[in-house]
């Protein structure tokens, strides 16, 4: 419900808040007071395009803000949430400034948005009927929501949209897949030509630093056998070795340990060294024994070493790398046979998926139409209520090629407002009388699955009087019922069915022409009746016919002390 609206330098309003009430709310006032203006704000907050043309003479901003009580509206508190802002003690605030240097700002319960938020959140709250642009049921996604709340066909359109929805997530999935198979493919021989290269190489962990060890030792065969000789001959073999002095030295010290037992122990020692140095003199000998210079298996080696290079430099740059690279390159190459397989899977289930989204759509499209059938008669029955005799209402449905998140077809609202003309679609309705008429007579059959709270008309009673008013007058009450409604007329019907009247009146403060707008109850109320009549407001016989008028409406809730309360003249 829309508990308050402020508005600040916009137009000839320098300083306005209006409270409102729940159920009928009416604004009334001279032609030209400004009734419309009070419209137009609201709209700034239901993205109209802001222009700095709308701030007061004189002033540096216009100011619109809007104040909703949210608390039983679930839908727009996930749409706060989508936005990124949370309802605060169930109440939001929707704001937008418009500066005279062109400059145009937006809030959300005192939070910095864009004015598209601003004027998502707002659309969601309040359908303003007067300016196209504004009306939800102009826009072909509200019509076909309407059309399905009407239907009772809202929970086969939900799954339609999450049918729809994961046939496209998984046609997104196999178009990635196949994507990528095809990526694998394109450099599949290249890959097993990487992979051929690496296992026809028959490479071992550590193979080349055991190569390069052993070409060394060919390379050095002749300068190995020598000085092995030599070792040999020094520590074991030749006359005077190191073995048969370190021999001498021990025999002397195992004598001196025989006076001192002390020295024991050193012999041991000795006897220690001494098997050392034999053992390692025997080993020279085997070793200069066994080295062999053999040219044909150093060139192999180095052949070897060559192509273990060549390999690291491509893969490397370790011989470790190398076979990890042939690693990655079988799980790339499995994974083009795992992909196959996978996409086969993905089409399966595609097909499956897309065959339940068929059926959805054919129940859905089912529930339309007869939906449609129905929505159409009863619109048409309310019309000639209003003014709109000969009128025809009809909602089409239009095939489309595939099924999309909204079903197998478009819903288009379509009117003739007279006789013998082909219907057209309700935003080509060219009278704003005419339109709001069409839409009044929607709403007061859709009063119980329009989820809108707020609705504003203007414009209305353009044409309209005499028992058609009455209607009209009816219809706003019906329909107020389930709905907060705010309307300007210039009709005494309709004015006296409000349960609260707002009066707007034109004057000047300090030379600048000024509005106000101020809450009417008692005999003031009496008063603005009687001049909607058309008849003198002071006679009696005026303000009689005004009671009657009133106390023939008064068998719904009387107007309560909510209001507009007048700061100050508005300029």
């Amino acid at each position: 419900m829309l508990v308050e609206l402020r508005i600040r330098d916009y137009a000839v309003v320098e300083d306005l808040r209006l409270e409102l009430g729940p159920g009928l709310n009416v604004l009334t006032g001279e032609t030209g007071a400004g009734k419309s203006i009070i419209v137009g704000a609201l709209g700034l907050l239901l993205g109209e395009r802001a222009s700095a043309t709308v701030v007061r003479t004189g002033a540096e901003r216009a100011t619109v803000e809007a104040v909703f009580d949210v608390s039983n509206l679930p839908d727009v508190s996930r749409l706060l949430e989508e936005h990124g802002f949370r309802a605060e003690d169930g109440l939001l605030i929707l704001r937008r400034e418009v500066a005279a240097a062109g400059r145009n700002r937006a809030w959300v319960n005192g939070s910095p948005a864009t004015a598209g938020a601003v004027g998502d959140l707002g659309t969601s709250l309040v359908d303003l009927h007067g300016q196209h642009e504004h009306q939800t049921l102009l826009r072909s996604k509200d019509q076909r929501a309407i059309l399905d709340a009407f239907g009772g066909a809202e929970v086969v359109a939900a799954r339609v949209a999450a049918l729809h929805a994961d046939v496209e997530a998984q046609r997104l999935a196999l178009e990635e897949r196949e994507a990528r198979v095809r990526a694998i493919e394109t450099r599949a021989d290249f890959l097993r030509f990487q992979l051929e290269e690496i296992d026809g190489a028959r490479v071992e962990p550590g193979e080349d630093a055991a190569l390069e060890g052993e070409a060394r030792r060919h390379e050095h065969a002749a300068e190995l056998v020598q000085g092995a000789a030599a070792v040999h001959e020094g520590l074991y073999e030749g006359d005077d070795s190191v073995a048969d002095r370190l021999a001498a030295v021990r025999r002397t010290l195992e004598r001196l340990a025989a006076f001192d037992p002390d020295l024991a122990d050193d012999v041991q020692r000795l006897d220690e060294a001494l098997l050392t140095v034999e053992e390692v003199g025997r080993r020279a000998g085997d070793y200069a024994s066994c080295v062999e210079h053999d040219p044909a298996r150093l060139e192999h080696v180095r052949e070897r070493l060559d192509k273990l290079f060549r390999l690291k430099r491509k893969y490397g740059p370790e011989l470790a790398d190398v076979l990890a690279a042939a690693q990655r390159v079988r799980a790339e190459l499995s994974a083009l046979d795992e992909a196959d397989r996978d996409l086969g899977l993905l089409r399966r289930r595609i097909d499956e998926a897309a065959s339940a989204l068929q059926e959805a759509a054919r129940e859905l499209s089912r529930l339309r139409g007869t939906a449609a059938e129905g929505l159409g008669a009863a619109v048409e029955d309310v019309l000639p209520e209003l003014g709109l005799v000969g009128a025809s209402f009809e909602v089409r449905l239009n095939p489309h090629d595939v099924v999309t998140a909204g079903g197998a077809e478009g819903v288009e609202f379509l009117v003739s407002p007279n006789a013998g003309f082909d219907p057209m679609p309700l935003a080509r309705i060219a009278s704003g009388g005419e339109l709001s008429r069409v839409m009044l007579a929607l709403k007061s059959v859709l009063a119980d699955v329009d989820r809108v709270p707020v609705l504003v008309f203007d414009e209305i009673d353009a044409g309209v009087g005499g028992v058609v008013a009455s209607a009209v007058a009816e219809k706003l009450a019906e329909v107020a019922s389930r709905h907060q409604v705010f309307v300007v007329t210039h009709l005494a019907q309709v004015a006296s069915r409000g349960k609260q009247h707002l009066l707007v009146e034109k004057g000047a403060a300090d030379g600048v022409t000024a509005a106000s707008v101020r809450f009417l109850a008692g005999e003031s109320r009496v008063e603005e009746i009687a001049r909607m009549l058309g008849g003198d407001p002071d006679s009696a016989t005026s303000r009689q016919h005004a009671r009657e008028l009133l106390g023939a409406a008064s068998s719904g809730p009387r107007a309560s002390g909510r209001g507009a309360r007048r700061t100050r003249p508005v300029s």
